[in-house]
């Protein structure tokens, strides 16, 4: 293998003047982590393979996701279980495969009284039995209510019955990415970010032959032709389906998130409950050194061209649950670190409610453009194989030796991420955990992340897990074309740290400018452009925030009426039961009465 290629503007300018040499045998539209799989798999089976990303890798869904690898438990409950399978194991190979950046993540699941679940322990606990047998494991166990809540000392005691413990996982889902498309990259794929798919080519057929491109910094454009054209641009699918004649098929939903300070919002694992206001299942959980509170499940109507954001709706709902189960710790708006807003490429089929909708992948051929979209952050190795199926089948012929050794080339048991060693003696000196980490989430990387530190970046950043060092790295070698790329992508300042790391941007400035090459015009603007950008979509919204303490009032006055009515009914049905059971002890009894006179004559 030739060494790595390092992914700087110098980089970036080749190889969009190479684009149009030659036909390309796939082109991947999307540069989320249905698109970097696909890129991934396509290079093992010697594909020349194009990826372009219109905005930046991992800019849309895949940076803004839950962070959560998880095996769908809740997709059993609406009988998905060929996606919870799917999800199991995916989660299971990237545990093994992908220490440092997927990391295995306990999870507790409370069961309040009246709390809208739906199922009591018997439910849960043969739910959870099939979830750890999908993962040939059994980690699963129930707590009664004292145990429960020393494991999660700060939950709400008041009507708790108790609980579930069970196992997934979590990552860092934009460094996810990364690593997936330069490991691609060693095997010959190539991605490059800010260029958009202008639209396709026909050159005079029914179907795509090509595709326009264009490079957005500069404006300039390019027509690459190819074999296959995969559109898997996640929740902007339609865009390209449209010009195909594909109809509007994608209902783009909204998740945002609160991030707390750990300190003001302690948790040593995650914690899953229901909202006391709609029963809907929210969660909390630690990552990176803060605590995350997720998800809404909203519509998100077009047009989706701008920085998803959180609505002051949705802080309210979020701080709902996080006082209706966490009251002691008296968390309030004032103590939220950041937001961040996410959008979900969901198959619409006219549901109600949006939280109904299936989350599961769809493949469609439409004259000739394949789309690929929906599914989980978890599936995306078998979402990417699925798909080259359908390339294997078009561009092999199945007949021969060639097609048949290709399409089996695709299912052989190859890892998901590349296998590494320790790191050698240069990463030999630093913690464990700090090793493990730069190791899962640089791969291959990571040695000479630290070889290109320099004194004092080896050092945490203030309020982040994350060292100064992998600012150097990224802004050298991992196409950083724009400031947020770097502080909310490559390194997660502008999640982690208070009003997205924007008092860091002196030392910032001073480690990134020279390795990006920007002059002093370019930096002020970027500057400014990226604390304008943490204002509007990683922040509070302006507008103010309903009374969430009212809604849980009035959630809680509805329940206690609920509750009474219920109560009433059961008074009323056990009375009904019990003159009922009278009326039929009095019948028995005269019937009785009126055999033993019937004996007593007949002898007489």
């Amino acid at each position: 293998m030739t060494a790595r290629p390092v992914w700087n503007a110098a980089y970036r300018r080749e190889i969009w003047s190479t684009l149009s040499n030659g036909a390309w045998d796939l082109v991947i539209v999307g540069g989320g982590i249905t698109g970097a799989g696909i890129l991934r798999e396509a290079a093992r089976l010697n594909l020349r393979t194009l990826l372009v990303e219109q905005s930046d890798f991992a800019w849309g869904t895949s940076s803004r996701s839950s962070k959560l690898v998880h095996g769908g438990l809740r997709y059993l409950k609406t009988g998905q279980v060929a996606l919870t399978h799917a999800s199991v194991q995916g989660r299971e190979q990237l545990l093994a495969e992908g220490l440092g950046l997927i990391d295995p993540l306990g999870f507790l699941l409370a069961q309040y009284e009246n709390d809208g679940a739906g199922g009591g322990r018997l439910i849960y606990g043969a739910g959870l039995t099939v979830y750890d047998l999908m993962a040939q494991q059994w980690s699963h166990r129930y707590y009664s209510p004292q145990d429960f809540q020393m494991m999660a000392p700060y939950i709400a005691p008041t009507g708790l019955r108790g609980g579930f413990q069970y196992q997934d996982a979590q990552t860092d889902d934009a460094r996810l990415v990364l690593r997936v498309m330069r490991e691609a990259a060693d095997e010959g794929g190539v991605a490059i970010n800010y260029v958009r798919a202008e639209r396709l080519l026909f050159d005079g057929t029914d179907e795509p032959t090509g595709v326009r491109l264009r490079n957005v910094p500069d404006g300039s454009t390019v027509d690459v032709t190819a074999r296959v054209i995969i559109n898997a641009t996640g929740a902007w699918a339609d865009t390209l389906r449209k010009q195909v004649g594909g109809e509007e098929r994608i209902r783009p939903l909204r998740g945002s998130h609160l991030i707390f300070p750990a300190w003001r919002f302690p948790l040593a694992q995650a914690v899953s409950f229901m909202h006391p206001v709609d029963g809907r299942p929210v969660f909390a959980f630690p990552w990176e050194g803060v605590t995350l509170v997720g998800t809404t499940d909203v519509d998100c109507p077009p047009p989706l061209d701008n920085d998803p954001s959180i609505t002051a709706d949705e802080v309210a709902y979020l701080l709902a649950a996080v006082a209706g189960h966490f009251p002691a710790l008296n968390l309030t708006h004032e103590d939220v670190l950041a937001t961040f807003a996410g959008i979900r490429p969901v198959i619409g089929s006219g549901k109600d409610d949006p939280s109904d909708e299936s989350r599961d992948h769809v493949i469609w051929s439409e004259s000739g453009l394949l789309t690929v979209t929906g599914g989980k952050l978890t599936t995306f190795r078998q979402v990417a194989r699925q798909a080259l199926e359908a390339v294997c089948v078009r561009l092999d012929d199945q007949g021969t030796e060639a097609g048949k050794s290709r399409l089996a080339r695709l299912h052989e048991g190859a890892p998901i991420l590349r296998p590494l060693d320790d790191g050698g003696a240069i990463l030999e000196p630093l913690p464990g955990v700090v090793r493990q980490r730069l190791l899962g989430r640089y791969g291959a990387d990571a040695a000479a992340l630290v070889a290109a530190a320099q004194p004092g970046e080896m050092e945490s950043i203030a309020g982040t897990v994350a060292l100064w060092a992998e600012l150097r790295w990224a802004a050298r070698a991992e196409a950083v074309v724009h400031l947020d790329d770097l502080l909310l992508r490559r390194v997660r300042v502008g999640l982690l740290a208070p009003k997205g790391g924007v008092h860091h941007l002196r030392r910032i400035r001073r480690i990134v400018q020279p390795e990006l090459g920007w002059d002093d015009t370019r930096w002020e603007a970027e500057a400014s452009a990226y604390q304008k950008l943490i204002d509007a979509a990683y922040s509070l919204p302006d507008e103010t925030i309903p009374d969430w303490r009212g809604l849980l009032i009035q959630s809680r006055a509805a329940q206690a009426a609920a509750t009474a009515v219920r109560r009433q009914r059961r008074r009323s049905i056990e009375r009904r039961a019990g003159l009922g059971f009278l009326v039929v002890a009095l019948g028995a009894l005269w019937l009785w009465v009126r055999w033993r006179r019937r004996v007593m004559v007949e002898h007489g």
